[in-house]
């Protein structure tokens, strides 16, 4: 009785150590799946709002220099900008911020920058515009989740005591 009692315990411990390998196999792929669609959507985060400070940035020197503009621009967004040097300096900040997330360089450096544009994008869209409310959450999403991605990056601005 003893002999079948020491079989059946160690079929059972064999089927735990199976079991607890299979949940560790799965835990393991959950992980890596996770761990490769953070991945994606951080590459699609990053080209989606280079592309679209790309594209608003040009838009705008379309805007500046009297040329029909190819994507239509919100009245209420032209109307805050009365000093037109204001308008120049912010769509080349957008241009040069879209270029560097597109080419991946610097890309903690062009957060830093966009980080009032894209406020005042939100902010405009909420309050005067909601037009396209839509696409200013999206940014707003897609940049959290990037700022979220490179907070180590920004660790060091937000120390108590400075290093020097």
């Amino acid at each position: 009785m003893e002999k079948g009692a020491d079989s059946s315990r160690s079929v059972v411990y064999s089927y735990c150590a199976v079991t607890n390998y299979n949940r560790i196999r799965i835990i393991t792929k959950i992980k890596l799946v996770v761990c490769r669609l953070n991945k994606v959507f951080l590459h699609l985060s990053r080209i989606f709002l280079g592309f679209i400070f790309l594209i608003a940035g040009l838009n705008g020197y379309f805007v500046i220099f009297d040329f029909e503009p190819f994507i239509a621009t919100s009245p209420e967004a032209m109307a805050l900008f009365k000093f037109e040097y204001l308008l120049i300096f912010e769509k080349f900040l957008e241009i040069v911020c879209g270029v560097l997330l597109l080419s991946n360089r610097f890309v903690p450096l062009a957060l830093a920058i966009l980080s009032p544009i894209v406020a005042n994008i939100f902010l405009l869209h909420l309050i005067h515009d909601h037009s396209l409310l839509v696409l200013a959450v999206i940014l707003v999403i897609m940049y959290s989740y990037l700022l979220f991605c490179y907070r180590k990056s920004f660790k060091s601005i937000l120390e108590k005591k400075p290093s020097h």
